[in-house]
């Protein structure tokens, strides 16, 4: 046996009433009409006589406009100018005002408020000033930290807005504000970059201003990005080394020292023109020994022209270069035309190292 199912009955959306579109009317037609008296006024324009005869019956409602809408050209202009006026009285007035707040000292980021009532004026016109101006520019034109001002809002609704101390310090080694400006001055003071930080830290001991570790300056400037000036005390060094300007007229001798796969090493002893930067001589040895520069040297001597005068050889302090050679070794140079004649006997030092 199957059960019956009666028939649904079909439904219809009800119909929608279709909305009439609502006039609406300047407020000085209207006043125009109730001024007159007669309501044709605002008939002859358009206007129902229904509502013609409702403005009639009802009166002026309150309307908010501005009185410049029915001033003459003549009004405005003179409203223009007292206007300017004004603005060029309150400049002035401002740019007094900065520079008293300036020369005061009044740092509202450091200072501390600790009456209620005064928090109380700052916040009020802290909001006046958002009519006109941004928070954030507001707060930094008077040098208010964003969270400082959001505390003291938290605070205000709470009305617990005066201090419960005076002292600025919530515990016993806590940093005063006043200190920590201090050590900012002295950080990024020009007057003290000669001086590290842990010396830093005792002058302003010293001084009496400042009474912290070396490793709380440290941390200060590193949390609070304090650049140091970096200014160079000394001058700087010459950035060009020894320029020869014709051949032959100084010579460098030096060591490489290259080692090999198997873990020996050899050491290649040569010397090069200053000006055009050729290798005059050279040599491969397997020990490190004076006696392998005073080989290159004099190889290099007999490329000399015997007119010229003798090179200069600039060499460091390696050992290669820095014992005195024998006196037949400065025979030889200098018939090699490396040294002149003269100087045979006299003991042969290095001259300044050669530039990189």
């Amino acid at each position: 046996m199957t059960d019956f199912a009666p028939p649904v009955p079909a439904v219809h959306p009800a119909p929608v009433p279709e909305t009439t579109c609502r006039r609406t009317y300047d407020h000085r037609l209207r006043e125009l009409a109730y001024q007159a008296g007669d309501a044709g006024v605002a008939q002859r324009l358009g206007v129902p006589r229904s509502t013609a005869r409702s403005w009639m019956r009802r009166g002026m409602p309150e309307v908010v406009t501005l009185d410049v809408l029915d001033s003459d050209a003549s009004e405005l202009r003179a409203q223009i100018v007292r206007l300017e006026n004004r603005v060029r009285m309150l400049l002035a007035i401002v740019r007094l005002l900065f520079c008293v707040f300036r020369i005061s000292g009044v740092r509202l980021d450091g200072d501390r408020v600790p009456s209620g009532e005064g928090k109380t004026k700052l916040l009020s016109a802290i909001q006046h000033a958002r009519t006109s101006l941004k928070l954030t520019v507001v707060l930094r034109l008077i040098g208010l930290s964003p969270s400082r001002h959001y505390a003291w809002t938290k605070r205000q609704m709470e009305c617990v807005l005066d201090d419960r101390s005076s002292c600025p310090r919530s515990w016993p080694g806590q940093v005063t504000a006043t200190e920590i400006l201090s050590m900012h001055d002295m950080a990024t003071s020009p007057e003290h970059r000669h001086m590290s930080v842990r010396t830093l830290a005792l002058h302003a001991q010293r001084l009496g201003r400042v009474f912290v570790s070396a490793g709380t300056w440290l941390r200060f400037i590193r949390e609070r990005g304090w650049r140091r000036p970096r200014t160079r005390v000394h001058p700087a060094s010459p950035k060009q080394g020894v320029r020869a300007t014709k051949p032959n007229e100084y010579w460098h001798i030096d060591v490489t020292i290259i080692k090999l796969l198997d873990g020996t090493k050899v050491y290649i002893h040569a010397v090069i023109d200053n000006l055009s930067r050729r290798i005059l001589a050279w040599k491969v040895a397997l020990r490190l020994e004076p006696q392998n520069t005073c080989a290159v040297l004099v190889e290099a001597g007999k490329t000399l022209p015997p007119e010229e005068d003798p090179a200069t050889v600039v060499a460091d302090s390696g050992v290669e270069t820095s014992m005195v050679p024998s006196m037949p070794f400065l025979v030889s140079l200098a018939y090699a035309g490396c040294l002149p004649r003269s100087k045979v006997g006299r003991p042969c030092r290095p001259t300044c190292p050669a530039p990189s």
